[in-house]
């Protein structure tokens, strides 16, 4: 059964030839048709998009899609500049509402067909994607960090693993990985693994988030974020196959934090290897045990400005088990 929230297409919707379980008409605030149907059983909504108040602000579509599941919703837009600009189609789908239309025909044809991202991929603004996250995710207080691998296997996903769970300590923390599902073998639910098309929605519905830690391979999604550390393992096998594969990749990281993972060099090593590269090396990070806390880590995020990390000598004495991370 359906669910018809009208206001200014009421005549419009009346004719669809539907079962209906329950029709409302009129202009709702966001929370009152939150209250209305999150626990309300119905198979498909479709939801003239006059009836929520304030439907010109992206933000009240925002709180609507974080309460109710958007793929059961159809969305009637109206024919107004604030609903039909390309930045406003694009903003609702960062959120996952690609189920919306004009037209009578179009309901009809969505309910039958429900359209996934795919369908609504040509509307999708990728360029408008930061000032969407930066004016609707949220209010400035999160800090997106991007972590990238330069040379093959430079350990993004496990360093991300550590930081995650050592900022988990003082914030509240959430790890994305796009274009890969290496993040299931650690059983954490706050390590999601999307795709690039899937990842504004997650973005946008993190909710009361202090940090995510973003893994972004070859996604190319650094506009996201507020900063971005380039991972490099600097075995001399795999510096010269990133050289091969780009002769440029130091001038094009100029000004970019490099970060020295799992390296065994010491500090005049650093130092030559900033002289030969004509770089500037952010942080040289030594191999770490990723089943304990670690010093070494506290201070990396300290450098990058998280102010609230320990440095307490007795939180590093904690040791792991070696199958902790087997849980069932």
């Amino acid at each position: 059964m359906n669910v018809i929230v009208s206001n200014k297409y009421q005549a419009l919707l009346s004719t669809l030839e539907i079962d209906v379980i329950k029709s409302v008409n009129g202009e709702f605030e966001v929370d009152e048709l939150i209250s209305m149907f999150s626990n309300f059983f119905y198979q498909r909504m479709i939801l003239d998009i006059t009836a929520i108040k304030g439907y010109q602000d992206v933000k009240n579509l925002q709180k609507l899609s974080m309460a109710l599941d958007m793929e059961k919703i159809i969305l009637l837009l109206d024919d107004s500049e604030d609903s039909s600009s390309s930045i406003y189609l694009s903003r609702l789908i960062s959120m996952g509402i690609y189920n919306f239309t004009r037209n009578k025909e179009g309901i009809m044809y969505l309910l039958n067909h429900p359209n996934s991202y795919r369908d609504v991929a040509h509307i999708h603004q990728l360029d408008q994607l930061a000032e969407t996250v930066n004016d609707k995710h949220l209010n400035g207080s999160v800090r997106v960090l991007g972590i990238k691998n330069l040379t093959d296997d430079a350990g993004s996903t496990t360093l991300i693993y550590m930081l995650k769970k050592q900022l988990s300590r003082n914030y509240n923390v959430v790890a994305i990985e796009i274009g890969k599902r290496d993040f299931v073998y650690f059983n954490d639910k706050e390590m999601i693994s999307t795709t690039k098309e899937e990842f504004p929605t997650i973005l946008l519905k993190s909710k009361d988030v202090d940090i995510i830690l973003v893994d972004i391979n070859e996604s190319k999604t650094e506009e996201i974020c507020d900063d971005v550390l380039y991972l490099l393992e600097p075995s001399s096998i795999k510096l010269n196959k990133l050289m091969r594969r780009n002769r440029n990749i130091f001038k094009q990281l100029n000004g970019k934090k490099i970060v020295l993972n799992k390296s065994l060099l010491t500090s005049s090593d650093v130092l030559d290897f900033e002289g030969e590269a004509k770089t500037n090396i952010f942080y040289n990070m030594p191999p770490l045990n990723d089943r304990i806390s670690n010093k070494t880590l506290d201070l990396f995020l300290g450098k990058l400005g998280f102010i609230r990390q320990k440095t307490n000598e007795e939180e590093y004495e904690e040791k792991g088990k070696i199958l902790g991370l087997f849980k069932f």
